[in-house]
C-alpha cells in the first residue's frame, strides 16, 4: 500500500512540480555554480531552518589568542603602531617610509597566515584578524598593506592549490618579504562581473630560459590592484583558450590562475592611482602576449580552468577576516576617542556628551563597536573551526563597513569642526576618506546585499532547496524524480511546521520558544528563534511565489538578506555576551544590540510584505507574521544615554567595548593627548562642582575667595590645559597648503574617476 501511495504520489504530484521546477529554474553557468558551491555552511543554516539549535551555537569555545599570538600583539603590533604617524605616510609621503616597511617584513606581518613550517608565523585567523584591527586603528595604509598579502591573494592560493614545488619556492619567500605580492582580477570591463574576464590566454610553445617548453602567451589590463606598484610577484587571473588542441579537445578552458614575476619581461606595473586620497600602494598592471610556462599556473596544468572555483574558495576564508577587522578598528577607534571628546569637550558648561542629541549617537557608536567585535571574533572563531562561511563572510564585510560608515558619521558629527579641520591632530578624517574603499571592494556592498547574502544563502543554507535543484538538473530523469519528490515532500513537513511554528511564537509573543538558560540574554534567544521562524515562512514564500525571478528581484531579496543578517549579528552579540562572562556593566549594550535588531528585524518583514507581488499571500502572511500587529520598539533615550555613558568615563565596560585598539599614553601623541585629558578632566571635576553650585567661573576667583585651595587650582588649570590641546586644530602658513604630498604623489597620472568595483586586490 505504501509503495503504491509513494507511486501515485510521484505520478500526480511530484512530476508535474518538477517538470514546473525546471521550468522556472533558471540556468545556472559554471561561474554562478562555483560561486553557489565555494566555501561552507555554518550557523546562518540554524538560523534558515526556522528552528535554532542554541546548544550548537552555545558550544563554541570563547575565541581566545595563544600566548604567542598575544605576545606578538602586545609587541611587534603594539611598536609598529607607535611607529607610525598617519599624518607623514599620508599627506607628506603618499607612501609608507622605508623603515616601516622594513620593519614590517622583517617581523614577519606579510607571512601571518604561512604555517611555520614554511617560515611564516603560522597564526590561526583570529590572530590574523586581532592584528590587522589593532594597525587600522592607527594607519589605513599600514593596515592593507599589512592585510592584503594575508588575504585573497598568492599566499592563500598556494596554501590551498599550490604544488609542492610553488610553496617551496614562494611561501618562505613571501613569510619574509623577500618576495611582495599581489593579486590581479580586476579591470576596466570585469568590476562586479569579474567572471566575465576579458583578459585572455593561448596555450602554445615559447622559449623560456633557452628551452623550447610548453606555456601560454598571456594579455591583461588589470586596475584597483593592491600592492601592484611595487609587488615582484602577481597572481593573475585571466581566461585561458586552447585553439591548436595542445592540451585536449576543448578550446575554452575557463579562468586561470597563474603566478607572475613582475620582472617578466612585458609586465608593466609601478603606476598608481590614488583611492580616495590613501597612502597605500594600489594601481594598475598591463601586459601583452606575455610568455609564461605552464608551471606558472597555481597548482600546475591540473589546475587550468579551475580558477574561478578556486578564488571563490579562498574569498569565503579571507573576506571574513580583512575588512571586518579594520572595520571593527575603526568602530572601536571611534567609540574611544569620541566618548572621550564628549566628556572632555564643554559647550554651555556642560559636557557636549550630556546632550541627548550627542548620547543619541554615541549610543549607536557603543552599539556598533560591541556588536562588530562579536561579529569579528565568532567569525574568526568559525574559520579558525576549519569552516569557510561563503554567505556569513558576505555578511560581516557588507554588514561591518556599513556600520563603520554610519559610526565614522555620527562620530564626525558629534567632533564638528574638530574633525573636519585636516592636519597632523585629526584622527578621524582619514578614516571618513577611506570609507568608500571599504564599502567596494572584495564585494561592491549593493550587489554584495542585493544579490550574494540572501541569493547564495538561499541555496546554501535552505535545508531542502539545493537537494531538489540537483535533482533538477540530475541528466537521469527517473533518478532525478526519485531524489525530488523525496526533497519535496521533506519540504512541505518542514515548511508547515515552521507556519506553525511562526504563528503560535508570534501570537504568543514568543514566551514558550526554546531558549536556553541565558539569564538576563534568555529573552532575545527566545526572540531570536520567533525571528529566525517568521524569516523562514516569508523566505519559503517569496521562493515559491518568484522561483529563479527572485534573482531579479533585488530589494526584495536584498531586505531578505537583510533580516539573515540581522539575525547572524543578534546571535553573535548574545555569544559575545555569554563568552565575556555576562557582564553586568554590559547589559545595556546587549539590551541596545538585540532591541535594535530585533526592531530592524520587523521593519524589513513589513518593507516585503508591502511590496510583496502578491496581495493576498502578503495577507496570508502578515496574519502569520503579526498576528498581532507591529510592536517591536527601537531602543528607548534611557537605554541610548546608558550606552553613551560607557564610552565617556574610564571602565572596565569602556576598554572591553574598545579592547585590541592601539592606545597611547601620550600626551603628546594625537589620541594621547585626548586620554590624558579625560583623565585630568574628571579628576578635576569636584572641585568644578564647587564652582558651580557657588556660581563662580574662574578658578582664580575661587581661590581669591577661599573656595577652593592651591592645589584645586592647579587641578583645574592641568584640566583646562589638557583640554585646550586635546580640542585643538591644526592651521597652517600662507602657501603651506596645497604642498604636503608632492614627495608621494610625484608621477602619479591623474585620469577620470573609474566606476566602483565588487572584487580587488
Amino acid at each position: 500500500m505504501a509503495g503504491l501511495f509513494q507511486g501515485l504520489r510521484r505520478q500526480f504530484i511530484s512530476a508535474p512540480v518538477l517538470n514546473w521546477y525546471r521550468k522556472v529554474l533558471p540556468p545556472m553557468s559554471d561561474t554562478e555554480r562555483d560561486a553557489i558551491e565555494a566555501g561552507t555552511v555554518w550557523w546562518d543554516a540554524d538560523l534558515f531552518s526556522g528552528k535554532p539549535d542554541w546548544e550548537s551555537m552555545r558550544a563554541l569555545a570563547r575565541p581566545t589568542l595563544t600566548a604567542e599570538e598575544q605576545a606578538f600583539l602586545d609587541g611587534p603590533t603594539e611598536a609598529l603602531c607607535a611607529r607610525l604617524d598617519d599624518w607623514e605616510i599620508t599627506a607628506e609621503r603618499g607612501d609608507l617610509p622605508p623603515d616601516i616597511w622594513q620593519f614590517i617584513k622583517d617581523e614577519g606581518f606579510l607571512g601571518m597566515i604561512i604555517p611555520k613550517a614554511h617560515g611564516g608565523l603560522g597564526f590561526s585567523a583570529l590572530a590574523h584578524s586581532a592584528v590587522v584591527m589593532k594597525i587600522s586603528t592607527r594607519s589605513l595604509a599600514a593596515a592593507v598593506t599589512v592585510m592584503v598579502p594575508n588575504s585573497l591573494g598568492p599566499a592563500e592560493l598556494l596554501l590551498e592549490y599550490g604544488t609542492d614545488a610553488q610553496k617551496a619556492h614562494y611561501l618562505p619567500r613571501l613569510a619574509a618579504g623577500t618576495e611582495v605580492p599581489c593579486f590581479a582580477l580586476t579591470g576596466p570591463d570585469a568590476g562586479s562581473d569579474a567572471a566575465s574576464l576579458p583578459d585572455r590566454g593561448v596555450v602554445c610553445y615559447g622559449d623560456y630560459n633557452g628551452e623550447r617548453v610548453l606555456g601560454m602567451r598571456v594579455s591583461w589590463e588589470k586596475r584597483y590592484i593592491t600592492l601592484a606598484p611595487v609587488a615582484t610577484i602577481m597572481g593573475l587571473a585571466f581566461r585561458l583558450f586552447d585553439p591548436e588542441g595542445l592540451l585536449g579537445d576543448e578550446e575554452d578552458l575557463g579562468i586561470t590562475l597563474a603566478l607572475v614575476p613582475t620582472d617578466t619581461p612585458g609586465v608593466e606595473i609601478g603606476r598608481r592611482h590614488f583611492p580616495a586620497n590613501q597612502a597605500f600602494q594600489n594601481g594598475p598592471t598591463h601586459g601583452a602576449d606575455v610568455f609564461m610556462p605552464m608551471d606558472w599556473i597555481i597548482g600546475g596544468q591540473d589546475y587550468v580552468g579551475q580558477g574561478w572555483r578556486m578564488l571563490m574558495n579562498c574569498l569565503a576564508a579571507g573576506r571574513s577576516i580583512s575588512l571586518p577587522s579594520a572595520s571593527t578598528g575603526g568602530a572601536k577607534f571611534c567609540a574611544r576617542t569620541t566618548g572621550a571628546y564628549a566628556r572632555v569637550r564643554k559647550q554651555f558648561r556642560m559636557p557636549v556628551g550630556k546632550f541627548e542629541g550627542v548620547q543619541e549617537a554615541l549610543a549607536r557608536i557603543a552599539g556598533n563597536a560591541y556588536l562588530l567585535e562579536a561579529a569579528r571574533a565568532i567569525t574568526a572563531a568559525a574559520v579558525d573551526l576549519g569552516e569557510k562561511p561563503a554567505v556569513l563572510s558576505a555578511v560581516v564585510k557588507y554588514h561591518t563597513t556599513d556600520r563603520l560608515r554610519d559610526t565614522i558619521n555620527d562620530a564626525m558629527d558629534v567632533h564638528g569642526g574638530r574633525a573636519i579641520c585636516n592636519g597632523p591632530s585629526n584622527y578621524l578624517a582619514n578614516v571618513y576618506y577611506a570609507l568608500p574603499v571599504s564599502i567596494t571592494v572584495e564585494g561592491a556592498n549593493i550587489l554584495t546585499r542585493s544579490m550574494i547574502i540572501f541569493g547564495q544563502g538561499a541555496i546554501r543554507c535552505h535545508p531542502w532547496l539545493q537537494r531538489e535543484m540537483a535533482a533538477a538538473h540530475d541528466p537521469d530523469r527517473k533518478a532525478g524524480l526519485d531524489a525530488f519528490d523525496a526533497a519535496l515532500f521533506a519540504h512541505l513537513r518542514h515548511q508547515f511546521s515552521i507556519i506553525g511554528r511562526s504563528l503560535f511564537h508570534n501570537a504568543t509573543g514568543g514566551e514558550w520558544a526554546d531558549a536556553p538558560d541565558a539569564g538576563v540574554a534568555k529573552h532575545y534567544y527566545k526572540q531570536l528563534g520567533r525571528a529566525s521562524a517568521s524569516f523562514t515562512v516569508v523566505a519559503e514564500a517569496a521562493l515559491v511565489l518568484l522561483g529563479g525571478g527572485l534573482k531579479r528581484r533585488e530589494s526584495l531579496s536584498a531586505r531578505l538578506g537583510d533580516i539573515l543578517s540581522e539575525m547572524y549579528l543578534m546571535a553573535c552579540v548574545l555569544m559575545r555576551f555569554e563568552h565575556d562572562g555576562r557582564p553586568q556593566a554590559d547589559e545595556p549594550l546587549l539590551h541596545w544590540c538585540c532591541q535594535n535588531a530585533l526592531f530592524e528585524i520587523q521593519r524589513r518583514l513589513d518593507e516585503i510584505l508591502v511590496n510583496f507581488p502578491s496581495r493576498p499571500m502578503a495577507w496570508a502572511l502578515r496574519a502569520i507574521v503579526f498576528p498581532l500587529g507591529m510592536r517591536r520598539k527601537a531602543p528607548s533615550d534611557k537605554l541610548a544615554a546608558q550606552c553613551a555613558a560607557l564610552t565617556m568615563e574610564p571602565s572596565e565596560a569602556r576598554d572591553r567595548l574598545t579592547g585590541g585598539i592601539f592606545v597611547s599614553r601620550d600626551p603628546a601623541d594625537i589620541t594621547g593627548c585626548l586620554e590624558h585629558a579625560l583623565e585630568r578632566v574628571l579628576a578635576a571635576e569636584p572641585v568644578e562642582r564647587k564652582l558651580r553650585d557657588r556660581k563662580i567661573r574662574t578658578a582664580a576667583e575661587a581661590l581669591a575667595h577661599g573656595v577652593i585651595s592651591e592645589a584645586e587650582a592647579a587641578l583645574l588649570d592641568d584640566a583646562a590645559d589638557a583640554t585646550r590641546t586635546a580640542i585643538m586644530v591644526d592651521d597652517f602658513a600662507p602657501g603651506e597648503i596645497g604642498r604636503a604630498g608632492e614627495t608621494g604623489n610625484k608621477g602619479v597620472e591623474r585620469s577620470a574617476p573609474q566606476p566602483p568595483v565588487a572584487l580587488s586586490m
